[in-house]
């Protein structure tokens, strides 16, 4: 059996784009992207990891993401409120100017908190929550959302799919339990590794499983 890696699925995904002339790009099934499920983690600032892990402390990457520049990190946490608490939980360097805690709605009910739905970096009406570790506890003030599902590509991708920056489309997943997922953002950066990113209980409702995982982008009507 043959095994692709994400850029090998990102390469393919775009040479069948190229085959196609642009009339036929979008049909009723939509055109073929590559989808990542993104468990719950954590976004620190240096002030932060310092608190939580010793003074100078600089995160330890264990393996690069699929964006440039962003790694999962060797360390962990625990996140506590007053009604629950999710031990080992990701941390995803580097470290950021503000604190984010992406989870998902399951795990907000867990949590006791009441989380919105939010693209990355908006923090509105975000949820409080407790960031611990055996060394130290920062009071994460607004800092909890539920990710929105949106579309990281570059402009070269944004082209072969004729999208544009902040443009909602729909994603298709044609598993054994089809389902669109709706309003998903298209976000635009040259820096970009094309990718559709959902939660896990999206993906769960879909019965989205395994990997290099693909779905369908419908431009939305």
């Amino acid at each position: 059996m043959n095994y692709y890696s994400r850029s090998d699925i990102q390469d393919i995904v775009r040479s069948v784009l190229d085959t196609l002339p642009s009339s036929s790009r979008s049909d009723s099934e939509g055109m073929l992207i590559p989808v990542e499920i993104s468990a719950r983690h954590v976004h620190l600032t240096q002030e932060a990891v310092e608190i939580l892990f010793g003074k100078g402390y600089q995160l330890t990457p264990k393996r690069p993401l699929s964006q440039p520049g962003q790694f999962l990190c060797e360390e962990r946490l625990k996140l506590v409120t007053a009604r629950g608490e999710i031990a080992n939980v990701a941390i995803l360097g580097p470290a950021r100017p503000e604190i984010q805690v992406e989870l998902s709605l399951t795990d907000a009910r867990t949590l006791g908190v009441e989380v919105p739905i939010r693209l990355s970096g908006d923090l509105t009406g975000a949820a409080d929550v407790l960031l611990v570790t055996h060394l130290g506890v920062v009071t994460a003030k607004g800092s909890a959302i539920a990710a929105k599902a949106h579309i990281h590509m570059t402009p070269a991708d944004a082209r072969h799919y004729g999208v544009r920056d902040g443009e909602r489309v729909d994603i298709r997943m044609g598993t054994e339990r089809p389902m669109t997922i709706n309003d998903v953002i298209i976000r635009v950066r040259e820096d970009y590794a094309l990718a559709v990113h959902i939660d896990f209980d999206e993906a769960n409702a879909a019965s989205l499983r395994g990997s290099n995982l693909t779905g369908y982008l419908i431009k939305s009507r």
